[in-house]
């Protein structure tokens, strides 16, 4: 056997602070960790693509990995979102990581919320931008920091935080870009399919389409497939068909997926009913006390502070005894001291289930 040892202490470091992590099947539980929001994938809202399809691209998108189909969804997708163009990602990581290494260039200046989402931080690393973090949605620390800012500047933020629930504050956002000429990137995908009548997103819900830079929306949640989409304009369509790193070098994804995707976008518009029964479980899961540390969220993301990486196991094993998948969230994915329960609720969810936990976290 291959001597690999020294893996071994990182891994003993993780189980001393209780933050190991391992897979798990979910075995039946009542669903309220997945992100497939409107139930697309629970209720088979997608059928399996036709058999004639292609299973494989056979290579990237500038090679033999391009055709007609991903074409014509691009151009459904930017008309769908109200953009000029669209090019798409095999996933939201490789995304964020095409879009923030290649446009910020040596010498500009990144800011990003400090709770930005993992693939948002690594693009960054990747830039040769000088980066720089301010303090969660606070527009005071943005404006100072932006002050000192140098050549090209970026905003990066998410219209909703995965591991938090609320939204960006993004009117004001708007206002700071245009005031400092900078140019703004927002990440929707927690907002697809659920922000706005037709899911469209945070930025078409307030009709800000026109003064965002780029726009990052996936289709792993509530689109309940695959892959990830950056709205922009022409320009930046070219420009990261030429530099974007995980676009060039990567198998674009084959006719099925790309068939999936094109279908989840003639569903989720019209899913006005699952978005409606959504917001009564939120009011539901709001509006009730209980002994824990609730964050205010208006999205199915609900949050329920427990400190500790031990205790919040704990409370979440007892929610499992009582078959609710719900899932622990521990440092240091989340700053320590604020682990976290994150509570998933779905338009297939129903009052009862909801009435089970939180009687359990009374």
């Amino acid at each position: 056997m291959y001597q690999d040892d020294f893996l071994q202490k990182k891994l003993n470091e993780r189980k001393e602070n209780h933050s190991f992590r391992s897979l798990r099947l979910s075995n039946g539980k009542i669903d309220f960790c997945s992100n497939d929001y409107l139930g697309i994938v629970t209720n088979s809202r997608l059928q399996t693509p036709n058999s004639r399809l292609q299973s494989g691209s056979t290579g990237s998108r500038l090679l033999a990995g391009n055709y007609p189909l991903i074409e014509e969804l691009e151009k459904q997708i930017a008309a769908f979102h109200q953009s000029e163009a669209a090019l798409i990602f095999n996933s939201g990581y490789d995304a964020n990581i095409g879009l923030l290494s290649a446009v910020p260039q040596k010498g500009d200046t990144i800011l990003y919320d400090q709770l930005c989402h993992a693939s948002i931080r690594d693009g960054i690393r990747l830039s040769f931008a000088n980066s720089f973090s301010f303090a969660h949605n606070d527009l005071t620390d943005l404006k100072k920091k932006i002050t000192n800012a140098n050549g090209t500047i970026f905003i990066v933020t998410e219209s909703v935080f995965s591991m938090d629930g609320d939204f960006c504050p993004l009117a004001e956002l708007v206002a700071i870009a245009e005031k400092q000429k900078a140019h703004l990137i927002i990440d929707e995908a927690h907002a697809t399919g659920i922000i706005g009548e037709q899911g469209e997103g945070l930025v078409q819900h307030l009709q800000l389409q026109d003064k965002i830079f780029a726009r990052i929306h996936t289709f792993g949640k509530a689109c309940g497939c695959h892959g990830a989409v950056v709205l922009g304009s022409d320009l930046l369509r070219d420009y990261l068909i030429n530099f974007a790193r995980s676009l060039v070098f990567s198998t674009s994804l084959p006719e099925h997926s790309v068939a999936m995707i094109k279908e989840s976008y003639e569903i989720f518009p019209k899913m006005n009913e699952a978005r409606a029964n959504l917001q009564k479980l939120i009011h539901q899961f709001q509006s009730t006390p209980i002994r824990f540390e609730k964050l205010p969220s208006a999205t199915p993301i609900q949050i329920v502070i427990i400190p500790g990486n031990e205790e919040v196991k704990k409370v979440a094993a007892a929610l499992q005894a009582h078959n609710l998948d719900v899932r622990a969230i521990l440092y240091p994915t989340v700053p320590k001291g604020r682990e976290r329960l994150r509570i998933v609720l779905h338009a297939f969810n129903v009052a009862d289930d909801i009435i089970g936990i939180l009687n359990l976290l009374k």
